[in-house]
């Protein structure tokens, strides 16, 4: 399976808090909500014909209480227009990382403990589709560091807020990207797909 990741992001790189399923509140953060409606439907089919190609999901602690607490508890009737990504969630399988969960209460889902990169190997050389990681920013950076992703797709919503967890630190490793698709749609959201090239190039001295 391909491992590819999927986060929502602003202008300033945060990524806490970007919605109803993802209503993160930690830290004090007070800005919730900021990419509620703000794609057009041109976005919202991209993010559906995503979750589509999923074959299974990855996802940290935290982020998987969230979806649990939200997407699993759906119905394809709840949520108009987001029916595919309701039944993806709902039927395939997924994995949580974490040295902590004991009982994840989502149907289907294990948890992966102990050596989580022989464990996520092992998942990228079984056949099928996309191993989706959504949101799940520290599991996302780890993944990252550690050579395990194979596609990143950011999609950065217009907006600066100021405060909140930020994907990327203010310190940390260096990467190197090369893009792979661009797209901005009629509300000046962006759809950026990278996969990762190594480190960067420095000017020298």
């Amino acid at each position: 399976m391909k491992l590819t990741t999927m986060t929502q992001v602003t202008l300033d790189g945060v990524m806490q808090g970007n919605g109803a399923a993802s209503d993160d509140r930690r830290n004090g953060f007070e800005r919730g909500g900021w990419a509620r409606g703000a794609g057009d439907d041109e976005t919202r089919t991209f993010i559906t014909q995503t979750y589509q190609r999923a074959e299974a999901f990855l996802f940290g602690r935290r982020t998987y209480e969230l979806f649990a607490g939200s997407w699993g508890t759906f119905t394809v009737k709840d949520v108009p227009g987001w029916e595919s990504v309701v039944e993806a969630l709902n039927t395939r399988p997924k994995y949580v990382a974490s040295t902590t969960l004991t009982a994840p209460r989502w149907e289907d889902t294990t948890v992966l403990r102990g050596d989580l990169a022989a464990a996520i190997s092992e998942l990228r050389a079984k056949p099928g589709g996309e191993l989706q990681v959504h949101g799940s920013g520290a599991l996302t950076r780890w993944l990252l560091e550690n050579d395990l992703v194979d596609e990143m797709t950011l999609i950065v919503v217009p907006v600066v807020l100021g405060q909140g967890a930020r994907l990327f630190p203010e310190t940390g490793p260096d990467l190197a990207f090369d893009l792979v698709e661009s797209r901005v749609d009629s509300k000046g959201v962006t759809i950026q797909v990278y996969r990762p090239a190594g480190r960067p190039r420095y000017a020298t001295a």
